[in-house]
């Protein structure tokens, strides 16, 4: 059995502190607690480093893609087109070290986001009730999946759902941006012209992969929910629109599907950030677009199927058949 070598940034963790109300007080004061949904405090867990200890990018630097030449072809970069603006290129190789990015499309202030505990890549709009959050890493997890926070009222939000779930904001839904996960030779050869988020200036091991192997785990980090129904790998990606999701293997079998309004397509040629020791090394799993009929993209992520159970136990499974 392979084993997940974590982050250097995580360390040597001890047991994980169980969640309690009064705890987290002391730690976050400017936090409501009384004003939750969270029902069991037992599923957040500190997944080790503290408030901030990994840090989100604000207002990150934007370089043309000619310019770049240190991201591998096969590389995943998760990547946002908006309307009248210039494609942009976030590389997995930096959000595996900062997980949020902060950043303004336009008029349009984002939140860039992937967990990799989760595998989960969404971005979502940070205007809230008239304004702008700017959100960090709380170093909490629930059910293995990141929990943000915004700095204006210190609300937690689950990355993996885009809601509140403690705190001011509780209840409250981020808009989900469409975006998607490709590689970075996709995004050059459709956007020449395209822009890509530079290096940060951190001292990183950025390109390297922390987690290697954690894909093929038989069981995610700091999880103990109910496994995923119909005999489906803990860790298998799923393509999740809504509330259904679509196994990868079956997309990557098929090419193609047409269900339930949506076209999901599904080509080889990138990889896996959680696989190799080095993210361009990674196996291939291949690049997914999900379209509506009139060939517009829809807002997606493509997570590992334990996450979709946790956060979407009552959601459909897109089995086929």
């Amino acid at each position: 059995m392979r084993v997940l070598r974590l982050a250097a940034l995580i360390g040597a963790l001890a047991a994980p502190a169980t969640a309690d109300p009064s705890f987290w007080q002391y730690e976050w004061p400017n936090t409501d607690f009384t004003n939750t949904s969270v029902d069991n405090w037992g599923e957040i867990l500190s997944g080790g480093p503290p408030k901030d200890g990994i840090p989100s990018i604000q207002d990150p630097e934007m370089i043309l893609a000619t310019r770049e030449n240190r991201i591998g072809a096969r590389e995943p970069v998760i990547t946002l087109e908006l309307p009248g603006q210039t494609p942009r290129a976030y590389p997995i190789r930096y959000l595996t070290w900062h997980e949020i990015v902060n950043d303004l499309v336009g008029d349009v202030p984002v939140a860039v986001t992937f967990c990799p505990l989760c595998n989960s890549g969404i971005v979502f709009d940070r205007r809230v009730e008239e304004g702008v959050l700017s959100f960090g890493v709380s170093g909490k997890l629930r059910n293995s999946g990141m929990v943000m926070y915004d700095r204006e009222t210190e609300s937690w939000w689950q990355q993996a759902i885009g809601t509140g779930i403690v705190g001011y904001f509780t209840g409250r839904d981020l808009k989900q941006l469409p975006s998607w996960l490709e590689s970075w030779a996709e995004f050059t050869k459709r956007n020449p012209d395209g822009l890509v988020m530079d290096q940060p200036n951190w001292p990183r091991s950025y390109g390297r992969n922390p987690y290697v192997s954690y894909d093929s785990s038989a069981r995610p980090f700091l999880y103990s929910g109910e496994l995923p129904p119909h005999d489906i790998p803990a860790l298998e990606r799923v393509v999740r629109v809504g509330d259904r999701a679509w196994p990868l293997s079956r997309l990557a079998e098929l090419g193609e599907v047409s269900e339930g309004g949506v076209v999901i397509s599904w080509t080889s040629g990138q990889a896996s950030a959680l696989d190799s020791g080095r993210i361009e090394q990674g196996r291939d799993v291949g690049t997914i677009r999900v379209r509506d009929a009139a060939g517009r993209d829809v807002p997606h992520d493509v997570m590992f199927a334990f996450a979709f159970h946790a956060f979407f136990p009552d959601g459909t499974w897109m089995l086929g058949g």
